[in-house]
């Protein structure tokens, strides 16, 4: 996450060549490891356990919203911005350079935003000294990343950098950033609240609601739509993509979730498809290639499973508006929410993720492209029983769809599983040019 600094004074940086490269890959790789933690335990554990309670009680209503939300923000924060502030600390080194104290920083941002997380989870999970654990949890979480955005704050572009116009994926990148930094701001001002004058560590569903899409909109999907549109081109082989709709999709995007917190939930209903379809359209996802998709080292099914990604974006958002016309149980939301979190953040992350952390872990070789195909057919197959399952279910149209509620929690905390033991695996090999040489 480059984000651009006025401050020309010399400062020391990282140490050089090969010292450097390898003491940012152990940040890296901490990160992601911790990222993967939330996704297998206070995510999607949590997540399969509160379906298959929801569903043997037929019945959304008997589970407890703190149940629901600490398992929400343990794949939100937990998990995708844990991965987002490692790879932002790796990224600049590549953009540019970071002051000497930068590897030091990163790893005091790791242990602030992994406490803060963790008590999150545990607040909301255990409801034990709550109102001490969640401001506590929120304030050490917004720490941990201010101690990110003051640092990259302050990188110093490369000279060739300084000379060139900023590129619509940064633009994007940092105003996702932004979006982190509100989400976190909003967070804390809203956990304090509660710790005040709440009857339980959980936010009304209707403010729960608002909170989601701005994480959403404002946050998660403008910084997916900014890394693709820096590296699809490249891995698809995709004419590069359109800037002036690129901002577009992200001011509909940003309006959208400004509605929705505001209460207009028809007017957000109305702009967020309108976000995506122009980012779809900017990102020309569907065009034909203009060269040969780059899929070395990973699945061949790779090209597939990003567009079908983008297929699951455009069912949410049309969900979304569905909602806002029809839901009556939180089935159609619940739908959308999940489409939007599973079916497009997720299997992007699982996507890209195995195309991009090998190399930022070292020029490593992705361990098994088959367990890449495996789980991301598992994810496709859960986020499809989910979504489908769900409305039914929830608005009460079919008793028989709550028998298939646990079924795709289950073959997602597959996918989720397959993923962690592919990423985990591929780290513990040594570098490509170290096997190749046979050390």
């Amino acid at each position: 996450m480059a984000v651009p600094s006025s401050s020309t004074t010399a400062l020391p940086v990282i140490g050089s060549g090969a010292q450097r490269e390898l003491r940012l890959q152990k940040v890296l790789m901490a990160y992601i490891v911790v990222g993967l933690f939330f996704m297998l335990l206070p995510g999607t554990f949590l997540g399969a356990w509160n379906l298959v309670s929801i569903s043997s009680r037929h019945a959304l209503e008997n589970l407890s919203p703190s149940w629901l939300q600490a398992h929400g923000h343990a794949q939100i924060f937990g998990w995708i911005g844990t991965f987002i502030i490692g790879i932002g600390f790796y990224s600049l080194s590549k953009m540019g350079r970071l002051p000497a104290f930068a590897v030091s920083r990163a790893w005091t941002a790791l242990i602030a935003w992994t406490l803060g997380a963790a008590l999150r989870w545990a607040a909301g999970f255990f409801a034990w000294h709550w109102r001490i654990l969640l401001p506590l949890s929120a304030l050490l979480e917004l720490s941990g990343f201010l101690l990110f955005f003051l640092t990259v704050s302050g990188h110093r572009p490369a000279s060739d950098e300084r000379r060139t116009k900023r590129e619509p994926w940064m633009i994007l990148v940092v105003a996702s950033a932004v979006g982190f930094l509100a989400s976190l701001v909003l967070n804390a001002y809203a956990d304090i609240v509660i710790a005040w004058q709440g009857a339980a560590p959980a936010l009304p569903h209707v403010l729960d609601q608002r909170f989601v899409a701005f994480e959403l909109w404002c946050f998660l999907i403008p910084a997916i739509w900014g890394f693709n549109s820096r590296w699809l081109p490249v891995f698809l082989g995709l004419p590069a993509p359109n800037g002036r709709l690129l901002f577009g999709a992200l001011g509909l995007g940003w309006a959208g979730a400004v509605a929705a917190f505001a209460g207009a939930s028809m007017l957000s209903a109305l702009l967020l498809p309108t976000a995506a379809l122009v980012a779809i359209w900017a990102i020309r996802i569907w065009r034909k290639p203009v060269r040969a998709a780059k899929i070395e080292g990973v699945h061949p099914s790779f090209p597939v499973f990003v567009r079908l990604a983008y297929v699951w974006l455009l069912i949410g958002s049309g969900l979304w508006l569905a909602a806002a016309l029809a839901d009556h149980s939180g089935g159609i939301w619940g739908a959308a929410r999940h489409a939007l979190t599973v079916g497009y953040i997720s299997a992007m992350v699982f996507a890209i993720g195995q195309r991009v952390l090998p190399a930022f872990g070292g020029m490593r070789r992705l361990y098994s492209p088959r367990l890449m195909l495996a789980s991301l057919v598992a994810l496709m197959a859960g986020c499809t029983l989910r979504v489908a399952a769900e409305i039914p279910a929830y608005e009460g149209y079919s008793r028989a769809a709550w028998h298939v509620l646990p079924c795709s929690a289950v073959i997602e905390l597959i996918a989720v599983s397959l993923f962690a033991v592919n990423v985990i695996a591929t780290f513990l090999q040594p570098p490509a040019h170290l096997q190749a040489s046979g050390r």
